[in-house]
């Protein structure tokens, strides 16, 4: 046998890689790309998606934009406007390792026009395939507008696995309603196709989450608010009432950072095992407060996972804090033990 011979990946192999594991699907792109738009303080983003976002993304936000040199770091590997320093302790920032747009730019035809608020003009790079072309004079608002057009293009092996537009699209949708509810500061705009999903304002933290939640549950909100230590949990949920097939009303942001977490998911329905019918789940929109030396956010490439320094606390401050609010507001919501087994 041959002895294997150690070489070094070529640039468009490594972002294609990066993007295997980035941007899984539609809805991955997404997020990255309104993450940004959050964290570049926008305050108001816009996403439009053609055929569940395969065919085309588009997001636009009126946050603070980019000059030409900013613009070409923003589509290099590992280049981020978003860490301080070297520490991944104190990250307040939802997006932060600096792949997501190399990584869309290696896979899709990636087009980012922005002007610096204030400005004289804006800019435009391309990236099509791991492509750059350099910066170009264009016309543009004070923002930001990224468009994504050929979603795995480059990698036609991954566009395969995909789903039909329609799944496709409810993936980017539910990732557009974490993200808004966990900015409820910033008026949010959703288009699928031709068809506009919803308008909102900038709003308070309870209508955001009626309005993400949907208005038949408006009525079952029950406030939720518990300490344990240095960990603080508030939101709302609603009364065993009202349920749903799937946990896809449940939405759980640990320091404004939407997540699919198992620990948090497991304790919301520990919370209210006594309550529901097997098989249903509760509708919640919860957030959670942690210092930052005790969570660990970059366990995960999508970042949707955590590590606890100290899950016990964690799971007994959500069991503890939701039971509690569910038996206060039990009068309101209908709130009435269930046999197990069901």
């Amino acid at each position: 046998m041959m002895q294997p011979v150690i070489r070094r990946l070529s640039e468009a192999v490594i972002n294609r890689i990066a993007a295997g594991e980035v941007i899984e699907r539609p809805a991955a792109a997404v997020k990255e790309l309104v993450e940004n738009a959050i964290d570049a303080g926008a305050r108001r983003i816009t996403v439009v998606l053609r055929g569940g976002g395969t065919e085309r993304i588009e997001i636009v936000d009126d946050g603070c934009g980019m000059t030409p040199d900013g613009l070409l770091l923003a589509v290099e590997r590992h280049c981020t406007s978003k860490l301080a320093d070297e520490s991944l302790v104190r990250i307040a920032t939802l997006g932060f390792r600096g792949e997501a747009l190399p990584s869309i730019g290696a896979a899709a035809r990636l087009s980012i026009t922005s002007r610096v608020r204030g400005g004289d003009g804006a800019w435009r790079v391309r990236v099509e395939g791991g492509l750059l072309t350099p910066p170009e004079p264009a016309s543009g608002p004070d923002g930001t507008r990224v468009v994504v057009e050929d979603l795995f293009f480059a990698t036609p092996a991954r566009r395969k696995f995909l789903k039909s537009a329609r799944v496709e699209g409810s993936h980017a949708e539910a990732v557009v309603r974490r993200l808004a509810l966990a900015a409820p500061g910033v008026g949010f705009t959703l288009r699928l196709d031709e068809r506009v999903v919803f308008d909102l304002p900038s709003q308070d933290p309870l209508a955001r989450a009626q309005a993400i939640l949907g208005a038949a549950d408006v009525d079952g909100f029950i406030p939720v608010e518990g300490v344990r230590g240095d960990l603080r949990l508030e939101g709302h949920v609603c009364g065993p009432a009202v349920t749903r097939p799937s946990a896809s009303g449940q939405v759980i942001l640990v320091n404004n950072r939407p997540v699919v977490d198992p620990v948090l998911r497991t304790a919301v329905r520990v919370a209210y095992r006594q309550l529901i019918e097997f098989g249903r789940h509760p509708v919640v929109a919860l957030h959670l407060s942690v210092p930052p030396d005790q969570v660990d956010v970059n366990v995960h490439p999508a970042k949707t996972e955590l590590r606890f320094a100290d899950e016990a606390a964690v799971r007994a401050l959500v069991i503890g804090s939701v039971q509690r609010a569910l038996g206060a507001g039990a009068g309101i919501a209908g709130a009435r033990p269930v046999l197990q087994g069901r």
